[in-house]
């Protein structure tokens, strides 16, 4: 007995040994494939994922872009527009430049927002200029206009004109059809007087005075009857405009300086 026990050991050992030989063998190729296929599922799950953000870009669906509009000079300050426009709709407008500091910082807060909100209500440049913001209101409206020219031409694959920031020519495509034109100095005994007018098909859309009478009452009279002024010119669309009682000299210039700007505009 004692002989034969290590004999017994080993034999057993060996047939325990070629056994889980056999299993590993016969488990091998069940296990493989299924791997395989696992491996193979995995990236055609991942490229499906990666392919389906890519071809539903909102942006590439709605033509989303962002126009700015040329600087417009005003008496008081720059004013610059900038629009996003989806879908051949304007979603959005905000006024990335405007009059700062004192009582122009206080009318530009106040006008902005309402001037914003106006252009995407209107879905173009013909909005009401705000009581009391008469010169960022216009100035507001001719770089509406010039963004507004600008997303047109994108859109339709046209190329766009240089900005120029100066507000005394044509804007972005619509040059053509939009003309900013300043009038020639007119003297009056209080001092001189200047109007710049925009003109778009065949319309006043905005008047201003980019000179007039400063200082003391002059200046007084000058901030009373130019707002008035500039209304009655988009008004009557013409000269034929009434003088603001009490600031004859400057209402005198005004006329005369708006005359000549109808003239160069071919208005």
């Amino acid at each position: 007995m004692r002989k034969s026990h290590p004999i017994r050991r080993a034999v057993l050992a060996g047939a325990a040994t070629v056994s889980g030989i056999v299993l590993l063998l016969s488990l091998k190729p069940a296990s493989d494939p299924a791997s395989a296929s696992a491996a193979g599922a995995a990236p055609q799950r991942t490229a499906a994922a990666q392919e389906s953000p890519q071809g539903g870009s909102g942006a590439r669906r709605t033509g989303t872009r962002s126009v700015t509009g040329d600087v417009a000079r005003t008496q008081y300050g720059d004013v610059q527009v900038r629009l996003t426009v989806s879908g051949g709709r304007i979603t959005a407008a905000e006024a990335v430049r405007a009059p700062q500091g004192g009582l122009s910082g206080q009318k530009s807060d106040l006008a902005v927002p309402r001037l914003n909100q106006e252009a995407v209500a209107a879905q173009s440049a013909d909005i009401d200029a705000v009581s009391g913001a008469t010169y960022t209101s216009g100035g507001y409206k001719k770089s509406l206009q010039s963004a507004l020219d600008e997303a047109k031409a994108k859109a339709s694959g046209a190329p766009s004109g240089p900005a120029s920031g100066s507000s005394s020519s044509g804007t972005g495509s619509g040059a053509a059809r939009t003309r900013t034109v300043t009038g020639e100095v007119s003297q009056t005994q209080y001092g001189p007087v200047q109007v710049r007018v925009t003109v778009s098909g065949g319309r006043i859309t905005a008047a201003e005075a980019v000179r007039a009478p400063q200082g003391g009452l002059s200046g007084q009279k000058s901030d009373l009857a130019v707002p008035r002024l500039n209304q009655e010119a988009v008004a009557a669309q013409s000269a034929d405009i009434d003088a603001v009682s009490g600031a004859t000299y400057t209402s005198g210039g005004y006329k005369k300086s708006l005359q000549s700007a109808l003239d160069e505009a071919g208005g």
